[in-house]
């Protein structure tokens, strides 16, 4: 995904939400990790290239851990979570890197244990045929029996099957039933939409999976931040209504002024008045406010008083 965003690890960073992933993608959401179980892990490594050191960080990693009471008896596993809105064909090297350092790691301790990555893909489109090393790999047929082969654990979060979704219980379900559902219809609103446990976490997480800020921007709303997904993709699809009555605004005006022509300006003050009332009615804002928000020029905005009421 290019440089890494905290706000797309914000969700699975919680233990609630990272144990209910596994337990939904691995154990089709029997309660086998629990969340009391997990601890957070290093998420940076280090391996030379060209002679010098170089940084990788994984996503979201925590340790799983037996416990007895408040005695931590052994690590069970090492889990990883990496994030994915593309295919990186690349992706089974980056993945045996990441391991790789982990599992070196564990030469400085006295326990060993599994090292396990989910790779989390969140794209429209299904992931490519790179899985494994012998995928990314050109590997001689003289050469197969003596290089090790590598699979990685690529799960497609917008083509998981419909019961899939009900294998998870924390506002992990919310993402995954959003990304489902609207692959196939864009209008789609869930029917029995669940109230967020952990709000501010799920629009970061929207807003860094979809590369659309309307989803954050929502946490500085004056309204109050939304409470579950039907309020989200309402406000969402009001915003963009907003923002399109104003490039059609300020279209309309450019084409009536550059070309001279009166009934272009008149039908584009009709659409902006329009958008004017739709505002003050969406977000309860003054006539003045709402043309402050379209950019109404000054000089303009007696003539657009006048019209806004007498259409009353």
């Amino acid at each position: 995904m290019g440089a890494k965003d905290m706000t797309e690890k914000t969700l699975e960073a919680m233990n609630d939400v990272f144990a209910d992933i596994v337990n939904g993608l691995l154990f089709r959401g029997r309660p086998v990790l629990r969340e009391e179980d997990l601890t957070d892990a290093q998420p940076f490594s280090m391996y030379k290239a060209d002679g010098e050191i170089h940084e990788q960080e994984r996503d979201v990693s925590k340790y799983w851990l037996a416990k007895d009471g408040n005695q931590i008896n052994v690590r069970i596993a090492f889990l990883g979570i990496e994030n994915q809105t593309d295919y990186d064909r690349d992706m089974p090297l980056r993945v045996i890197g990441y391991d790789g350092a982990q599992y070196r790691a564990e030469l400085a301790e006295s326990e060993r244990y599994p090292v396990l990555t989910l790779v989390l893909h969140f794209g429209s489109s299904r992931w490519g045929k790179n899985r494994t090393i012998y995928d990314a790999v050109c590997v001689p047929e003289e050469f197969s029996p003596f290089v090790s082969d590598y699979r990685i654990n690529v799960f497609e979060i917008a083509f998981l099957a419909e019961e899939a979704i009900n294998y998870f219980h924390s506002d992990f379900k919310v993402v995954a039933d959003y990304f489902v559902h609207s692959r196939k219809n864009p209008d789609y609103r869930p029917t029995d939409p669940v109230k967020f446990k952990h709000v501010d976490e799920v629009l970061k997480l929207m807003s860094a999976l979809t590369r659309d800020d309307r989803y954050a921007e929502m946490l500085n709303e004056e309204g109050g931040k939304p409470e579950n997904m039907c309020e989200v993709l309402d406000r969402a699809e009001e915003r963009g209504m907003i923002k399109g009555r104003e490039e059609g605004r300020l279209e309309g005006l450019r084409e009536g002024r550059l070309e001279g022509r009166q009934e272009e300006r008149e039908k584009a003050m009709i659409r902006e008045i329009k958008a004017i009332k739709t505002i003050m009615n969406l977000q309860k804002m003054s006539a003045a406010e709402a043309m402050d928000l379209l950019d109404i020029p000054s000089d303009e905005r007696g003539e657009y008083q006048e019209k806004l009421f007498s259409s009353d």
